[in-house]
C-alpha cells in the first residue's frame, strides 16, 4: 500500500501542480428521499453537500468547482435505485456517487449501473453483509460497518440486559435478513434463545398477522428490523396495540423520530436500538463544530460518515489530478490509508497544497479514520440508543 501511495502522489503532484484545463467534479448523491427511510435522507445528502461547500470555499477542486446532482432510490424499491444510480451516470455524468442509502439500493445501483460504467460509489449507511461480496471490480466501498458486526454488538447488549429469549421480525431485503442472520448467530451463541426469526414484506397496511405468529412464539421481546417511515413504524404502533410484548429494540432503520408518529409516547419510552457511531478521532470533534456552524446536527444518523465519503472522493480526485474514472478507486484507498500527513475534516486548502508537493496525505474523519479493507469495508462503532420524552436519545458506544 505504501509503495502505491507513494506512486499515486507522485504522479498526482505532476498532473495538479500545472493542471491543462480546470475541471470541475461532479458528485453524485444518490438516497432515499422518498421511501421508508425519507426522514433521514435529507440530513444525509446535507452533511455530503457541506463536505463540498468546504472544498470550493478553500480554492475548489482541480481548478475547477466540486458540484453535485441529487438522485433518489427511494431505498425500497431496487429498479428504481437502479435508475436513479443510471441517470447520474449516464444522463448527468457525475464522475463519483455518494451512496446509496440502503443495502439494496447500493447494491442494484452498483450492479446495474455504476460497476459497468466504472464509477465509485461510497454508501454512508448500507449495512449488510452482502454488501461485502458484491462483484465490484474494487469500485463499491462504504464508510460505516457491517451489519456482521452491528449484530453480534446487538446480541452482546441484549444479553447484558437480560433480554434471554427473543422473537424477531425483518423487512424482507439484504438490509434485513442481513442483520437478522447476523443477530440470531451471535445471539445464540450467547447463550440466548431466537424463539422465531421472520421475514415481512415491506409497504403494507396491516401487520396483525405477522404479529400473531410472532407472539406465538412466547417471546416478549420484539426485535424489529425494519424503517422507521414504513413497515417498522407500522408494526412498532400494532404490537402496541395488541400488547403482546413488553419490550421493544429496532435496529438502526428505525431511529428517526417518525418512529413515534401515531404512537403514545409512554408505549415506546426507554425502547431500546442502536445505529452507527463515530469511531473517536481528532476529526469528530473538528467535525462537529463544522456542522454546528453550519446549522446541521453533528450526530445526524449516517450524517458524519456522509461527509466522509464525499470529502474522500474530494481528495481522491484531486491526488489523482483528473476526472477520469479509471484509478479513482486507488486514489481513494490511498487518501484514507497511513502513512502521510493527517488531513481533519474541513482542511481542503492544506490537503491541496500537500497533494501538489506529491506528499502522502491521510484523511481522519468526522467518522474515524476509516481504513479500507480488500472489500472497501472499515472498521466502525455501534451506539446505543433509547427513546426518551418521545425522541431518540444516544446512550453510549458498545461493544
Amino acid at each position: 500500500m505504501r509503495h502505491l501511495k507513494l506512486a499515486l502522489t507522485a504522479a498526482a503532484a505532476l498532473s495538479v501542480a500545472t493542471p491543462a484545463v480546470a475541471e470541475d467534479v461532479n458528485i453524485g448523491i444518490l438516497l432515499g428521499y422518498t421511501g421508508p427511510l425519507e426522514t433521514l435522507a435529507p440530513p444525509i445528502g446535507d452533511a455530503a453537500k457541506l463536505a463540498l461547500q468546504h472544498v470550493n470555499e478553500q480554492g475548489g477542486i482541480l481548478g475547477g468547482e466540486a458540484k453535485f446532482t441529487i438522485g433518489d432510490s427511494t431505498c425500497a424499491d431496487a429498479t428504481a435505485a437502479a435508475t436513479a444510480a443510471d441517470r447520474l451516470i449516464n444522463a448527468d455524468g457525475v464522475d463519483a456517487i455518494v451512496g446509496a442509502m440502503c443495502s439494496g439500493a447500493t447494491i442494484s445501483a452498483a450492479n446495474t449501473a455504476a460497476i459497468p460504467a466504472g464509477v465509485v460509489m461510497v454508501s454512508p449507511s448500507a449495512s449488510s453483509p452482502a454488501v461485502t461480496t458484491v462483484e465490484d471490480n474494487d469500485l463499491l466501498f462504504r464508510v460505516g460497518p457491517s451489519d456482521a458486526y452491528q449484530g453480534e454488538v446487538v446480541a452482546r447488549m441484549l444479553l447484558a440486559k437480560g433480554i434471554n429469549d427473543i422473537a424477531i421480525t425483518y423487512v424482507n431485503n439484504d438490509y434485513g435478513k442481513g442483520f437478522a442472520d447476523a443477530l440470531a448467530t451471535a445471539y445464540e451463541a450467547g447463550g440466548g434463545d431466537v424463539m422465531i426469526s421472520e421475514a415481512h414484506e415491506e409497504g403494507k397496511s396491516d401487520y396483525r398477522a405477522e404479529l400473531g405468529s410472532l407472539a406465538a412464539s412466547g417471546s416478549q421481546n420484539l426485535i424489529i428490523l425494519a424503517y422507521a417511515s414504513g413497515s417498522g413504524q407500522t408494526i412498532l404502533r400494532q404490537a402496541i396495540e395488541a400488547g403482546d410484548f413488553v419490550t421493544y429494540f429496532g435496529g438502526d432503520g428505525m431511529v428517526a423520530d417518525a418512529l413515534v408518529t401515531g404512537i403514545n409516547p409512554s408505549a415506546v419510552e426507554g425502547m431500546l436500538a442502536t445505529r452507527q457511531g463515530r469511531l473517536e478521532t481528532d476529526g469528530t470533534s473538528v467535525y462537529e463544530k463544522l456542522a454546528t456552524d453550519a446549522g446541521l446536527d453533528p450526530i445526524a444518523s449516517f450524517g458524519p460518515q456522509a461527509y466522509d465519503a464525499a470529502f474522500l472522493l474530494a481528495l481522491a480526485f484531486e491526488q489523482k489530478g483528473n476526472t477520469d474514472r479509471e484509478g479513482v478507486n486507488e486514489a481513494l484507498r490511498s487518501v484514507a490509508t497511513a502513512p502521510g500527513e493527517v488531513i481533519l475534516p474541513g482542511e481542503w486548502e492544506k490537503a491541496k497544497k500537500l497533494i501538489a508537493e506529491g506528499k502522502e496525505i491521510n484523511y481522519e474523519g468526522a467518522g474515524g479514520n476509516h481504513e479500507f479493507d480488500e472489500a472497501g469495508d472499515v472498521a466502525g462503532a455501534i451506539v446505543e440508543m433509547t427513546i426518551k420524552d418521545g425522541v431518540f436519545v444516544e446512550v453510549g458506544p458498545l461493544k
